[in-house]
């Protein structure tokens, strides 16, 4: 079994580095850090349409490109490696695996050709606060009609248009598909550890709505539209690790002490081996996430379950040594280590915690050997 890219994903890839490189500098992302005003980069989320990107995997039927998820998993990792400040995760990851996924056809037409176009912005409310969040604990409520309750945070809430939110209803859990941009729908702004990705508390007052998928099985396509983001962050994890690492031994090549460049020190050398060793882990696992999003196989929830806690745990190592390796000048706003910490603190929460991946993959392991 061969789970490498074909010649023509790798060629993609390449594409895709050498657009963002140009179009996602560290300069264009600062613009966005310090820029109040700016929920993303506009010209960036208008080019990465006009390329394709935001169709990759949807159906050439509904306005997309049709490729498939993996290479949707080689544009994820060239945008972790940048950092791209826009909302394509929420949009790409969530909205519209969320869409595809349970949608009717009526709502797949109305919505999927405008995300692939740019011109539709969607998000993903699960959160409802503190905690990890449990069919049992779901407080919002959705009539039939209309919606009512708090969602927080939500990531990309800042500047959504649509949001697939997780509500109770009568027969139990489902999934409701709202306008943001209605009188029924208030938001605020939250501040996060990263300003290059808004988030936003959403309050719902008796907003219309209309459910997406079946009542009741809201919950359990919930945890698939997770399973499904939980592979692709993944890559964007290891895009961003990739990213550390090479930025450390850069620094450690060319910055020297005591007339030897710092790299040729073993506590450096450990230090950039580890990190080399987490991110080779974390990509065996996306690797086979990948493959079993690609093939709809089986193997998904556990693949997925594995991928994203690797992932998280190699770039919150690989973005900290990143840091330590560049030593005093790693802390300041001059340098970029901190772009891809903060990054790396946001990516790991915004499908649940590493702790709650973990948990869920045991928790599926257990039930598989038990059955």
């Amino acid at each position: 079994m061969n789970f490498d890219f074909s010649d023509d994903q790798k060629a993609l890839k390449d594409q895709a580095r050498k657009f963002l490189a140009d179009k996602s500098s560290s300069k264009a992302v600062r613009a966005v850090l310090n820029d109040d005003a700016a929920f993303f980069d506009a010209a960036l989320w208008k080019g990465v349409a006009e390329l394709g990107w935001l169709g990759a995997a949807i159906p050439e039927e509904h306005g997309g490109l049709g490729l498939g998820r993996l290479e949707l998993c080689v544009l994820a990792e060239e945008i972790g490696r940048a950092v791209a400040p826009i909302p394509f995760s929420s949009t790409v990851y969530f909205f519209a695996e969320a869409l595809m996924l349970a949608g009717a056809e009526a709502q797949k037409r109305d919505h999927l050709p405008k995300i692939a176009a740019g011109e539709r912005i969607g998000c993903f409310a699960l959160s409802e606060g503190p905690g990890a969040p449990a069919e049992a604990s779901i407080e919002a409520k959705f009539d039939g009609a209309t919606l009512s309750g708090v969602k927080i945070p939500v990531t990309d809430g800042d500047c959504a248009d649509w949001a697939v939110v997780v509500a109770k209803e009568a027969a139990g859990v489902s999934l409701v598909l709202v306008d943001l941009n209605q009188a029924g729908v208030a938001r605020e702004t939250l501040k996060t550890i990263d300003p290059t990705r808004g988030a936003a508390k959403l309050t719902f007052t008796n907003a219309k709505a209309e459910r997406l998928g079946a009542a009741g099985q809201g919950w359990a396509l919930a945890e698939a539209v997770l399973d499904r983001a939980a592979a692709l962050i993944a890559f964007e994890q290891i895009g961003g690790s990739q990213a550390c690492l090479e930025m450390a031994i850069d620094y450690a090549k060319n910055r020297y002490a005591f007339s030897r460049p710092i790299g040729s020190f073993q506590g450096i050398k450990h230090k950039l081996a580890d990190m080399y060793v987490a991110i080779e882990v974390a990509r065996s696992n996306a690797y086979y996430g990948a493959w079993a999003l690609s093939t709809e196989a089986a193997e998904l929830p556990f693949a997925a379950a594995a991928a994203r806690a690797a992932a998280s745990d190699a770039y919150y190592l690989c973005a900290k040594e990143n840091i330590q390796t560049h030593g005093g000048m790693g802390f300041t706003w001059e340098v970029d280590c901190h772009l891809f910490f903060r990054r790396a603190k946001l990516l790991a929460l915004q499908a649940g915690s590493p702790a709650v991946w973990k948990e869920k993959l045991v928790k599926r392991l257990e039930q598989r050997n038990a059955a």
